[in-house]
């Protein structure tokens, strides 16, 4: 398992140093300048122009400053944003809980909705249930985020008035942030009920648009899955021996089906982090892909390709404990490459 791991990792450094090198580059092909976009174009004398340029670094050679973002990023400094004069580690940290909120709350919906569709779907095979369910799932696969997203804010909370547009939380509930995530927060707040529908109601749109692919994957996954096993020999067996057919496809057959379906879950809790940039620039969601794309715009480097880095590291981590899960469960894995 030791040996398993440590190749898992020399895969991820590189992983790493190709992110690091994009990151670093692609931003600084875009037009702008982001001293001046600080300062503004007639806001400072030359001099404070070049002073500015200094103090982050800019006026060094772009291998120079390559070098350095490598270096202290290594020992855990990711720089200064330039349009707030925080450290890049600590607005990160203030952010990400509001990301991961919104992740977790998206893969539960995935989880709870597209398991049960890939398991009727199957039980159902070639009725007009599975035609149903797998044509939604590849409908909902096949929709653009920033269209569905629009397309829920205008029906749900235009239309309908049942939802807020933006935001996380209705400026009416003073709520103490201790653990990140409004959910728990406004829950052990004084206005406990009032203060978690509230954060609730803001919460269920953008986790539904950033939710629905991997609603689709998981839907397909289990269903294929479930198909799979089936046709074993014990499935035959479990029903020549008069098993009750729930017990048959709950007991014996998703829970051997579930396996590939996990794996493709955790696979996708990375990945859905990187999702989330276009959900919260829709619904003005208060978290790192926000921020990201706010830096962009404003230029800031520091904050461009550190964060980029970060969530790197994230989807790298979260995709080694799934591989390290997956080979724990299955020892054949451990000797492959």
């Amino acid at each position: 398992m030791i040996a398993f791991v440590l190749r898992r990792l020399a895969i991820a450094i590189p992983t790493l140093i190709g992110v690091s090198i994009v990151a670093f580059s692609l931003i600084r092909l875009i037009p702008g300048d982001p001293i001046l976009h600080l300062i503004g174009e007639r806001g400072a004398s030359p001099e404070v122009y070049e002073a500015l340029k200094a103090q982050y670094g800019l006026d060094q050679p772009l291998l120079t400053q390559y070098w350095l973002f490598v270096k202290n990023a290594v020992v855990g400094d990711f720089g200064t944003s330039i349009l707030s004069s925080r450290p890049v580690s600590e607005e990160f940290g203030d952010r990400f809980p509001a990301t991961l909120e919104l992740g977790l709350v998206a893969l539960f919906l995935a989880v709870i909705i597209g398991i049960p569709m890939g398991v009727i779907a199957a039980v159902k095979r070639n009725s007009i249930f599975d035609y149903s369910l797998m044509t939604a799932s590849l409908v909902g696969y096949s929709l653009p985020i920033f269209w569905w997203g629009l397309i829920l804010i205008l029906v749900f909370s235009v239309k309908l008035g049942l939802t807020p547009v933006s935001g996380r939380l209705a400026v009416a509930y003073d709520v103490p942030i201790w653990s990140g995530f409004l959910l728990i927060d406004a829950w052990k707040s004084t206005e406990a009920w009032p203060a978690f529908k509230s954060a609730l109601a803001h919460l269920i749109l953008p986790a539904s648009a950033l939710g629905t692919v991997p609603l689709a994957i998981v839907a397909r996954m289990t269903r294929s899955s479930m198909l799979e096993v089936l046709g074993e020999d014990y499935m035959r067996t479990a029903r020549a021996k008069g098993l009750a057919s729930k017990r048959i496809v709950f007991v014996h057959g998703l829970r051997n089906a579930l396996v590939p379906v996990i794996t493709v879950i955790g696979l996708m809790a990375g990945s859905i982090v990187t999702g989330a940039v276009l959900t919260e620039t829709i619904f003005s969601w208060p978290g790192i892909g926000r921020w990201l794309v706010e830096s962009v715009l404003a230029r800031d480097y520091p904050v461009i390709q550190s964060g980029i880095l970060l969530i790197a590291v994230i989807v790298i981590v979260v995709n080694l404990l799934v591989d390290v899960a997956y080979a724990w469960a299955n020892p054949r894995l451990r000797g492959g490459k």
